[in-house]
C-alpha cells in the first residue's frame, strides 16, 4: 500500500490538514494582532484542505473496493 501513489497523496493531504490545524492553534494561543488578522483565513484553509482530504480518502476507498488496483 505504501507504493500506491494515491495512498501517498492521501497521507500527504492528511498531514497538510494537521499542519494547518497546528498553525491555527499556534496563532490562537499567541493571540495578538496576527491572530485577529488571520484566524478566519487559517480556518478556511483548514476546512478546504480537510474537504479535499476527505474526497481523496473516499476515492481511495472506492477504488480499493471496486478492484481499481
Amino acid at each position: 500500500m505504501l507504493q500506491d501513489p494515491l495512498f501517498i497523496v492521501v497521507a500527504l493531504s492528511c498531514l497538510l490538514v494537521a499542519g494547518i490545524l497546528l498553525w491555527g492553534i499556534g496563532s490562537f494561543s499567541k493571540g495578538g494582532e496576527y491572530n485577529k488578522r488571520n484566524a478566519n483565513k487559517i480556518m478556511r484553509y483548514r476546512i478546504a484542505a480537510q474537504f479535499v482530504a476527505v474526497l481523496l480518502i473516499l476515492l481511495f476507498v472506492w477504488l480499493r473496493r471496486s478492484g481499481g488496483q
